[in-house]
C-alpha cells in the first residue's frame, strides 16, 4: 500500500510539473478566470438591477443571491467546463507516444494502475486549480452580504466530481491515440454526449427515457447547485469515473503487451 501510495504520488507530481512548466495550465486558469469573471459580473448586474426594479414599485420580489446569482453561474461554469477539460488530457497518453517515452514509462518499475492513477490526479490537480481561481469573485460576495455557504459548497463539490468524469473519460481516449488534437476532439465530442443525452429522454419512451436522464452528467449537476447531495448523484458520478479509469487501465495494458 505505500509503495502504490509513493508511486502514484510521484507520477502526479510529474503530471503537475508538465502541466505548469508549460503554457498549458496557465492559459487555461487565465482564460477560466476571464470568462468566468465576465459571467459573474453579468449576473451580479442582473440581480442589483432587478431588485432595484422591484424596489421601485413597492416591495422588492423575492430574490436570493443564491438561486438568483450563485446557481446560474455554476451552471455556466459547467459548461466551460465541458470545453476546457479535453485540452487538459488530450497530451496524458498521446504526447508520451508521440514522444516515445511510453516505453521508457511502461518499463518503469510501477504497475498501469500506479500510473493511471498518477495522471488521474495530476489532472484533477489542474482541474482543481481552475476552480480556485472562480472562488476569488464568490468571496467578494461573502466580504459584501450573507449568501449561503452550504449551497456554494455543494455546487462546488458538483463541479468537481462532473469535471473528474471529463477528466477519466479523456484519459481514455488519450490512451487510444498518439495524436493530441484527436484525443482532445473526441473527448469533447463524447463528453458532449453524455451532456445532451437528455434531450433524447423525451421522445425514447417510457423504457429508454429514464436511462437517457440516468445517464446524462447535467441531470446529476442540478441537485447539487440546489444544496441537495444524493448518494444516487454521487454513486453515478464515482462509477463513471472508476469505469473509465478501468477503460484506461485495460488500453494501457494492452499498449504494454503490443510494446
Amino acid at each position: 500500500m505505500g509503495n502504490l501510495v509513493r508511486n502514484v504520488t510521484a507520477i502526479a507530481g510529474k503530471e503537475m510539473r508538465g502541466y505548469y512548466g508549460s503554457p498549458v495550465a496557465w492559459v487555461l486558469m487565465g482564460f477560466f478566470a476571464v470568462v468566468f469573471g465576465y459571467f459573474f459580473n453579468v449576473y451580479l448586474n442582473f440581480f442589483v438591477d432587478q431588485a432595484m426594479r422591484g424596489g421601485q414599485f413597492g416591495a422588492p420580489p423575492p430574490m436570493h443571491v443564491n438561486t438568483d446569482m450563485i446557481r446560474p453561474l455554476l451552471a455556466n461554469a459547467s459548461v466551460l467546463v465541458l470545453f476546457m477539460l479535453p485540452m487538459i488530457t488530450m497530451r496524458s497518453y498521446a504526447e508520451e507516444k508521440r514522444s516515445g517515452t511510453i516505453e521508457l514509462l511502461l518499463t518503469s518499475p510501477v504497475t498501469d494502475l500506479e500510473i493511471t492513477l498518477g495522471k488521474f490526479l495530476g489532472a484533477v490537480s489542474v482541474y482543481a486549480g481552475l476552480l480556485a481561481v472562480s472562488l476569488i469573485p464568490i468571496l467578494i460576495l461573502f466580504s459584501l452580504g450573507d449568501p449561503e455557504w452550504k449551497p456554494i459548497l455543494s455546487g462546488y463539490l458538483g463541479l468537481l466530481l462532473l469535471g473528474s468524469c471529463f477528466l477519466a473519460l479523456g484519459l481514455f481516449v488519450s490512451s487510444t491515440t498518439a495524436n493530441q488534437v484527436i484525443a482532445g476532439g473526441v473527448t469533447f465530442v463524447v463528453a458532449l454526449m453524455f451532456w445532451i443525452i437528455n434531450w433524447l429522454a423525451d421522445s425514447a419512451g417510457p423504457t429508454f427515457g429514464p436511462i437517457l436522464n440516468y445517464l446524462s452528467v447535467t441531470q446529476h449537476f442540478d441537485d447539487f447547485g440546489k444544496g441537495v447531495i444524493d448518494t444516487t448523484h454521487l454513486v453515478f458520478y464515482l462509477s463513471f469515473i472508476a469505469f473509465s479509469l478501468f477503460l484506461t487501465l485495460k488500453s494501457v495494458d494492452s499498449e504494454r503487451w503490443r510494446g
